[in-house]
């Protein structure tokens, strides 16, 4: 396995000008709130956040002794956000971590003071969270997927393991950046002669009816857009015989046979490093965004055999991880 560092740094932060870096060594009690649209029941879920914890002792943040993380999860219910990040609020956090698109928009509408770090977001201006990703301008910075590049590279990739693919299911969710990657993916999908067929499922209930409906549109193969964890998606595509690849790589340990994405673990490094920056003082308006400049692909050659296919030696050749 290659492993890569992903993060660069767009800039250099300033302080903010009327907090005390003191506060820290003075006996103060931070409070963290972090929302995730998905659970933090399962281990794909649980391993980004653990990096983030330990990162956040390193820094010397400790839970229990000066900083205490509020969570709230809403099991895969898009509706429940809103309600969930304005509960968190109303805690009175020093920091917001926003992990999504979803929990981003939902703490961004909710308040316009309490600093908001993003986990991962994909295309931050696209969404009205920052004006740009150097200069953040508001009350939100943080972490970057570049969604775009890799909804491009996953339909790249995808047609290059399974070229006689012509019809690729897109699942999609309530996710409200997915409207506009998919039109990226019909994009890349209309040049490599592939027609592309939306399925939406808004929560994980929906997600038997979805994959029905890709069998009786005639999907051979699935594309799983960038959202939070279904750990269901990977027993499904396997019953449904679609060779799938997914936009995160948390969905590896679940079988899923091909995973390209930034490392959440890297991303949750990251969030950490900007919940300590703003609590030390440093302006959200002022600290740049970071972005993943390398992206990882896994290759489940097992679940492959299970499906009776072989990945091409093009694929295998940019695999960073091969699990056989």
């Amino acid at each position: 396995m290659r492993r890569r560092e992903l993060i660069v740094v767009l800039g250099v932060a300033v302080a903010w000008p009327f907090a005390a870096c003191a506060q820290q060594s003075s006996g103060k009690l931070w409070r963290v709130a972090a929302l995730y649209p998905g659970s933090w029941d399962t281990p794909s879920d649980q391993a980004p956040f653990d990096a983030f914890r330990d990162e956040l002792q390193k820094l010397g943040l400790i839970e229990g002794k000066n900083i205490v993380i509020d969570r709230r999860a809403a099991y895969g219910h898009s509706e429940r956000i809103a309600s969930l990040a304005e509960e968190l609020l109303a805690l009175q956090p020093d920091v917001f971590v926003a992990i999504s698109p979803a929990a981003a928009v939902a703490a961004h509408r909710a308040t316009s003071t309490i600093p908001i770090v993003m986990w991962g977001v994909g295309e931050p201006m696209a969404l009205g969270l920052v004006d740009t990703l150097a200069h953040p301008g508001g009350n939100v910075t943080g972490t970057s997927t570049m969604s775009d590049e890799s909804c491009a590279k996953s339909v790249e990739i995808l047609h290059a393991a399974f070229p006689a693919a012509k019809r690729i299911a897109v699942l999609m969710s309530s996710n409200p950046s997915h409207p506009r990657l998919f039109d990226l993916v019909k994009t890349t999908a209309g040049m490599l002669s592939v027609r592309v067929i939306p399925v939406k499922a808004e929560t994980p209930n929906g997600l038997k009816h979805a994959f029905a409906e890709m069998q009786e549109k005639g999907c051979d193969a699935l594309l799983v857009m960038i959202d939070v964890v279904r750990p269901a998606i990977p027993s499904l595509a396997a019953e449904s015989r679609l060779p799938a690849l997914y936009q995160q790589g948390a969905f590896a340990g679940s079988g899923a046979l091909l995973c390209y994405g930034a490392s959440q673990k890297q991303i949750g490094r990251r969030t950490a490093y900007f919940v300590d920056r703003l609590l030390k003082g440093a302006r959200p308006a002022d600290l740049p965004v970071e972005q993943p400049v390398v992206f990882e692909l896994t290759v489940n050659l097992k679940t492959a055999a299970a499906l009776g296919l072989s990945i091409p030696d093009v694929v295998l050749a940019q695999a960073d991880q091969v699990i056989e």
